[in-house]
């Protein structure tokens, strides 16, 4: 079996606002550095709803590692923290201003999930499909003969004919 190099990248962080907004620069950049750019965005927004939730929820402290990791065909990305309360994902009401982060996760990514860390927390993560989806062609034209107008254009009457041998004219009025 052929495979591709891991590539990885890690970020140690306290989870604070000021920082959220710095990993998710630094996410941005790693996956541009990849030649990921389609990701850019779900990956940001996925990496932001993990971490606000550790800086929401996480219990003794906000200290946390965020990795990304690029495998063969998807990107995983996970937040581990120092709290193992699992997170549980509730239906809120439609008014609520939070409550939502897991299941926008949910909705943009391929996968995700949450994982015991032992006694040292937990780890929740997504993975994005690194694949497009294969873009379908437009059907071919039908080869036509050089007497045959194009689709879609009526054939023209002939005003005048220069012989083949006579100079080109400009249509332009000087």
């Amino acid at each position: 079996m052929i495979s591709h190099p891991r590539r990885h990248c890690t970020v140690e962080l306290q989870a604070l606002p000021s920082r959220i907004g710095q990993v998710r620069r630094i996410v941005s950049a790693q996956l541009r550095y990849w030649h990921l750019d389609a990701l850019i965005d779900r990956a940001a927004l996925g990496v932001t709803e993990l971490l606000s939730n550790v800086h929401r929820h996480a219990q003794p402290d906000k200290t946390c590692t965020v990795e990304i990791e690029l495998l063969l065909d998807r990107l995983m990305v996970s937040v581990r923290d120092r709290d193992p309360r699992l997170p549980v994902v509730a239906d809120a009401d439609p008014l609520a201003t939070c409550g939502r982060g897991l299941a926008m996760v949910a909705a943009m990514s391929e996968s995700w999930g949450v994982r015991p860390d032992g006694d040292q927390g937990k780890v929740v993560w997504f993975t994005l499909p690194t694949a497009s989806p294969p873009v379908k062609a437009p059907p071919r034209p039908a080869r036509r003969t050089a007497s045959e107008p194009a689709p879609g254009f009526a054939e023209a009457e002939p005003v005048g004919r220069t012989p083949e041998h006579a100079p080109a004219r400009s249509a332009v009025v000087g």
